[in-house]
């Protein structure tokens, strides 16, 4: 894509259309997960054309098509496997990419903090391997718009595949190739969230963007890009609500009589700063020290 230009990305047929909502048994060319013994997980998509492949041994497709999820499949080795369609916890992490995911346990704050909803008009820009996209589109579902802005080439294309893989058709989304500080033309928008190094630069655009009372949301993975963020919104005096926070998350590990923390847990990989935009004309009232 060259700079500035906008795709709609459609790569399946009408019928494969969000396959997060199928229900019955498996269809061609829908994704599916597989899960061994271990629990590991291996994310696939129902190709007839070949068979999955798991660490030197194959199944075949045809034996899980026309099966309910839930179902154990073997390998060529005679290893058995589970397999469902992808929960977003599940995909997220399985996604082929070239940069890093926001991962599931940022991705639900992200869409409660952005407090995203049925028909939302969203902007996103740092589109990265597609993850935040798909979150998104779910939760503004058909009657919503996602208009996403990416600087890098590579990452848009692979978005748009992973998207068209793991999600189905989007016609409501729309990628445009270029900076979102300088390319930001839409206007009436519902929420802006921004995975980006340096959000402060598009506080202006997002501004002129969003509707009174909209949302900013911006990712960042370090405090000194938060204070640089917050010092920015709270000098510009048209947001107001300004709130940081991290997620962490930690599993547990039950068996039998042992009952204890995951040795290792998902601590810290991101903040999420929000803020809403004030009445045209309007400042942010003074604030108590």
């Amino acid at each position: 894509m060259e700079a500035g230009k906008t795709n709609n990305p459609n790569p399946l047929s009408p019928t494969s259309m969000n396959s997060n909502y199928r229900k019955g048994p498996f269809q061609a060319d829908e994704p599916v997960i597989l899960l061994d013994r271990k629990d590991r997980e291996y994310l696939s998509r129902l190709d007839q054309r070949r068979p999955i492949a798991i660490r030197g041994g194959k199944i075949s497709v045809d034996d899980i098509i026309g099966r309910d999820e839930g179902s154990v499949v073997k390998s060529s080795y005679n290893e058995p496997f589970l397999v469902f369609r992808p929960t977003l916890a599940q995909l997220i992490p399985n996604l082929p990419r070239t940069a890093q995911v926001i991962y599931p346990k940022d991705l639900g704050p992200i869409l409660i903090w952005a407090d995203l909803f049925p028909g939302a008009r969203v902007v996103e820009a740092g589109v990265g391997a597609g993850a935040l996209s798909m979150a998104l589109l779910r939760a503004i579902g058909n009657e919503g718009r996602l208009y996403t802005y990416e600087v890098r080439e590579d990452f848009a294309d692979m978005a748009q595949k992973n998207v068209g893989r793991y999600f189905g058709p989007a016609p409501n989304w729309k990628i445009t190739l270029g900076d979102v500080a300088a390319a930001l033309d839409e206007t009436e928008i519902d929420r802006v969230i921004l995975d980006l190094p340096e959000p402060w630069h598009v506080i202006e655009p997002a501004w002129k963007a969003l509707r009174p009372g909209g949302i900013l949301l911006c990712y960042l993975p370090t405090v000194i890009q938060v204070k640089s963020l917050v010092d920015a919104l709270r000098d510009d005096k048209r947001f107001a609500c300004i709130e940081t926070s991290e997620t962490l998350m930690r599993f547990w590990h039950i068996k039998g009589m042992s009952v204890r923390p995951q040795h290792r847990m998902v601590a810290h990989t991101g903040f999420l700063t929000s803020a809403r935009r004030l009445a045209d004309g309007q400042k942010d009232i003074p604030r108590a020290p």
